[in-house]
C-alpha cells in the first residue's frame, strides 16, 4: 500500500482593515478551497496588523512549521503597505526595487498614459532574490522567497495570483470527505461519536450543529485520505444514528401504551 503524502500550508493575512472589520476577508476561504482540491492541508491562518514586527514574528513562526506559507495584503503603493519590508527583514535580505518589476510597471503606466509616481514605484519593491508571481489583473507582481508566497489583498488579484502559483507547488494525497445528515443534536450524539472517532484514528470526524425551527440537527462530516477508512467510519456513524432512532421509537411507543 502506498504511503499518504502530506503537504502542509499556512496563510498570513495582513492588514489593519481586516482586524477593524472594515474589510471582510474573502481570500482565506478561496485559498482553503483550492489547496484542499490540490491535496495541500491548510493547517493554520493568522491575521496580523500592518506592523513590521508582528509580520516578521508571525512569518518566521509559520515558514518554519509548514511546507508553504501564503500571505495576502500590504504590497500596494501606500505608506502602510509594509509587507515587502517585513518579509525582507524576516529573511535577512535587503528590500529593493526589482528591475524587472520596475520595467513591467513603467510600461503599464505608459500605456495607460499615467505618471509612474514614486508611490506606484513602491509596488516594485521586494526582497533581493525573490521570484515574481505574475499578476494578469493589475500587473504589479507578487513574489516568492523561500517557501513564502506573497500576494495582493484585493480578492480579484489574489485569486489570479493563486492560480499562477498552484501549478508550481508540490501536492499531497487529497483529503476525501463524506457528509452524513443526522437529525439529532450534538448533546445526543457527543458520547457515541467520540467513541467512533477513537476507533477510527485515520479519519477526522467533525460535527456541525444546525437549528431550524424548534429543532436541533447535526451534519457529520468524515474526512480522510482513504476511501475505505472513510466508509468504515461512516458506516458506524450511520449505525449510531439508527440506534438512537430505534431507542427513541421504543420510548415513544412505551409512552403511547402507558
Amino acid at each position: 500500500m502506498s504511503q499518504d503524502i502530506v503537504v502542509t500550508a499556512a496563510m498570513l493575512a495582513i492588514g489593519d482593515e481586516l482586524l477593524s472589520g472594515r474589510t471582510k476577508d474573502k481570500n482565506i476561504g478561496h485559498l482553503a478551497d483550492l489547496l484542499t482540491l490540490s491535496g495541500i492541508d491548510l493547517k493554520e491562518v493568522r491575521i496580523v496588523a500592518d506592523d513590521e514586527e508582528a509580520i516578521v514574528e508571525a512569518l518566521n513562526a509559520l515558514r518554519g512549521k509548514y511546507d508553504y506559507v501564503f500571505t495576502s495584503g500590504g504590497i500596494g503603493p501606500t505608506h502602510d503597505d509594509i509587507t515587502a519590508d517585513a518579509i525582507s527583514k524576516a529573511f535577512g535580505v535587503p528590500c529593493e526595487y526589482d528591475e524587472a518589476a520596475m520595467t513591467l510597471l513603467a510600461e503599464m503606466y505608459r500605456r495607460r498614459e499615467m505618471e509612474f509616481t514614486e508611490a506606484r514605484q513602491r509596488m516594485a519593491r521586494m526582497p533581493r532574490g525573490a521570484v515574481h508571481i505574475a499578476n494578469p489583473v493589475s500587473t504589479a507582481p507578487g513574489f516568492i522567497i523561500g517557501n513564502v508566497h506573497v500576494m495582493a489583498g484585493v480578492p480579484q488579484v489574489f485569486q489570479a495570483m493563486v492560480d499562477n502559483v498552484l501549478p508550481m507547488l508540490r501536492t499531497g494525497t487529497p483529503v476525501l470527505s463524506l457528509a452524513i445528515a443526522c437529525p439529532y443534536g450534538e448533546g445526543e450524539i457527543g458520547t457515541p461519536l467520540t467513541a467512533i472517532q477513537k476507533a477510527h484514528p485515520d479519519t477526522s470526524i467533525g460535527s456541525y450543529p444546525r437549528y431550524i425551527g424548534q429543532k436541533f440537527s447535526t451534519e457529520i462530516v468524515v474526512r480522510g485520505r482513504s476511501q475505505a477508512a472513510i466508509d468504515a467510519a461512516g458506516a458506524e456513524v450511520q449505525a449510531m444514528i439508527d440506534a438512537i432512532r430505534q431507542r427513541k421509537d421504543i420510548a415513544e411507543n412505551h409512552s403511547a401504551e402507558a
